[in-house]
């Protein structure tokens, strides 16, 4: 990947509270190389590459967020070609700029926004820092889930703010940009206990069933899964040691 349209989902960043803890898992995990870049004093901004490209990055949470309790977890960056348009457009269809719009150095333009139903993601107006080199590979970020207690609302925010249009059925909506369909929506289930609106990004691997293990066996959990989806693959759905979730996905059907 060397460029991104609007509304795709193009940049994933895990805030972590051991920066160096979650770089071992993952790399053991996903086989990802870690590139550490100072960005202050004692903090690094650590870029993941997979076969030399970049999929992603990670860094440690600052006193700030660690006093205002923030959980680990992975954020989901969607391009833009105007942050502080799009900024407006979702405050306009009800959602919240969490983080007004800035300047990343000289890389890109960003915020953050939380949407109608509470579930957070970033925008990103690309300068020299595009996004993710890969998408889509065995070892990449392939899906993205809208897990939700109003799916009829979240549906009516992403489709106007993004021009994305939604397949599926009455138990799962699927994202479409086109031909394209890149993610899902699904409503919370209340046996999921106290789990606040999110994005869920999935990874893609060659053995569902082997990464779970390594999972478990690294130290994370896996709560749902492994387990097929009819006629497309197998996925499961896990978090690290210090409990930011993702899921991963099998392809079974090409």
């Amino acid at each position: 990947m060397t460029s991104y349209a609007p509304g795709n989902f193009c940049w994933f960043e895990l805030v972590t509270k051991d920066q160096n803890a979650a770089k071992a898992f993952y790399s053991a995990v996903f086989g990802w190389e870690a590139q550490d870049s100072p960005m202050g004093p004692d903090a690094f901004y650590t870029m993941l590459l997979k076969d030399g490209k970049n999929i992603g990055a990670l860094y440690g949470m600052d006193n700030a967020q660690l006093e205002r309790g923030v959980p680990p977890h992975w954020n989901v960056y969607i391009s833009t070609d105007n942050a502080d348009e799009i900024t407006k457009k979702a405050e306009s269809l009800g959602g919240t700029a969490v983080m007004a719009p800035f300047d990343v150095m000289d890389v890109g333009r960003m915020s953050m926004i939380k949407d109608p139903t509470g579930a957070i993601f970033a925008v990103w107006e690309a300068s020299k820092h595009t996004g993710a080199q890969l998408i889509g590979e065995t070892g990449s970020f392939c899906w993205w889930e809208l897990n939700t207690n109003d799916t009829q609302k979240g549906k009516a925010f992403y489709t106007a703010l993004f021009g994305w249009d939604t397949g599926g059925d009455a138990n799962y909506t699927e994202w479409k940009s086109g031909k394209n369909t890149f993610g899902g929506m699904m409503d919370i289930k209340p046996e999921w206990g106290p789990v606040p609106p999110h994005w869920l990004s999935y990874i893609l691997v060659d053995d569902c069933d082997a990464t779970a293990s390594k999972i478990k066996e690294l130290g994370g959990s896996v709560f749902v899964g492994p387990q097929d989806i009819e006629n497309m693959g197998r996925f499961a759905i896990a978090d690290d040691p210090q409990h930011a979730g993702f899921a991963i996905y099998q392809r079974t059907v090409k």
